[in-house]
């Protein structure tokens, strides 16, 4: 006997409904499993945006901190001998002096101590003429730009390290932080911040490369545990400080290796470690020398 109709449809309609059921499910399925699969990737995506956003936070913080400690050194002639040695003839060094050189520097004390390179202020140093001067810009704790002339009070060419005097009455200025040297690794973060070529405040960032390098001084001796680093140094970033990404000062910028003829940097530039330089400069404030003058 042949079925029904109405059976047939019956059993058609039950085949359909169970066949709708399982596509209906499989859909279901795919389409869970095409959600999930994309869901880590869209939060991993924004857990990378956040992480990128708070290592740029780091940074710009860092610098924010950091940079009303650096100040920006200029190596002034006079083209005559000033009737007085007021600062009017510094501010007023287009019409009767030339500037000779730019360097960088950081505020040791707020006493008004810059500690910079013995080459930046070389000038200075042996002048005989009574034309040299030295000119430093800083910032104050508030923001605000001002200007004075830096008396040299101790300088060790041994260790390409001088110490400058500015007189900074009715200013608070920021010390920077120091940290310790001895505890540095190759493939740790590192950031320079220095005038180079002139240009205020620049911000340049790397790695320690190496440690325990030989770089020569103005005296020729060599300076013994030097800091490596790709940071980029140029003409006037000597004396400026290189940091560590806590904000604290592990090295003064010094060097950079060049091709000879092309005045290019290489990306291997140096730095005098500032466990040395904590050594030397206490002596150099209250004695002018690297070492004590007392016995």
């Amino acid at each position: 006997t042949l079925p029904s109709i109405s059976t047939v449809t019956a059993t058609l309609t039950k085949r359909q409904a169970i066949l709708f059921t399982s596509t209906l499910s499989l859909a279901s399925s795919f389409n869970f499993l095409n959600l999930t699969s994309k869901l880590p990737l869209s939060l991993s995506q924004l857990l990378q945006d956040d992480e990128l956003q708070q290592q740029e936070d780091l940074v710009v913080n860092l610098f924010q901190e950091a940079s009303p400690s650096v100040v920006f050194i200029k190596d002034i002639e006079l083209t005559k001998v000033p009737e007085n040695s007021s600062n009017e003839v510094l501010l007023n060094e287009d019409i009767d002096a030339k500037v000779e050189g730019t360097g960088s520097g950081f505020i040791w004390d707020k006493f008004g101590h810059i500690v910079t390179n013995y080459h930046v202020v070389a000038k200075l140093a042996t002048d005989t003429s009574g034309l040299q001067r030295c000119k430093v810009f800083l910032v104050d704790a508030k923001g605000n730009s001002f200007s004075r002339e830096g008396k040299l009070i101790g300088f060790d060419p041994a260790y390409d390290l001088a110490v400058l005097k500015v007189d900074v009455d009715g200013y608070e200025i920021k010390p920077v932080v120091l940290g310790d040297s001895k505890n540095l690794h190759v493939g740790q973060s590192c950031f320079a911040i220095g005038n180079p070529y002139g240009y205020e405040n620049t911000l340049t960032t790397g790695v320690v490369s190496g440690l325990g390098r030989e770089i020569p001084s103005p005296n020729g001796r060599a300076i013994r545990g030097a800091i490596q680093t790709d940071a980029a140094i140029n003409a006037g970033n000597s004396g400026g400080p290189l940091i560590d990404s806590h904000g604290h000062v592990v090295g003064v910028n010094t060097a950079t290796f060049t091709r000879k003829g092309t005045g290019a940097s290489s990306g291997v530039n140096f730095a005098i470690p500032i466990d040395t330089v904590i050594r030397n400069v206490p002596n150099l404030i209250v004695y002018g020398t690297p070492y004590s003058n007392r016995f």
